[in-house]
């Protein structure tokens, strides 16, 4: 029972909060290249989710913090779990670019 009250582990911050972090932050978009070419946020690298999983040494450092996002924030929040136990510092952007209303 006690399992089931716990917080969910891991950092969040909603799509809209991205406006303050385009050029300042890595903002990754792991959508697949066609859901990607519908739009996203302005300087958001596109690496599909099962490239990233399948080999994150090749595209994330360690020593950087990262901000992952998709469509709704699902994929996302998966891709997150699964970073932050391989040693990555990596920030789920809930909501996704479907609920993006800023500047892009």
């Amino acid at each position: 029972m006690l399992g089931l009250l716990k917080k969910v582990s891991g950092k969040n911050v909603s799509a809209n909060e991205l406006d303050n972090l385009i050029g300042k932050a890595d903002i990754i978009d792991i959508r697949e290249p066609y859901e990607y070419k519908t739009g996203s946020i302005k300087t958001a690298k596109n690496i599909p989710m099962d490239n990233l999983i399948n080999n994150p040494n090749q595209y994330l450092d360690k020593d950087k913090t990262y901000y992952i996002m998709c469509q709704s924030g699902v994929r996302s929040s998966q891709t997150c779990k699964f970073l932050s136990k391989q040693g990555f510092d990596v920030i789920n952007v809930t909501g996704g670019i479907s609920s993006y209303t800023g500047n892009n």
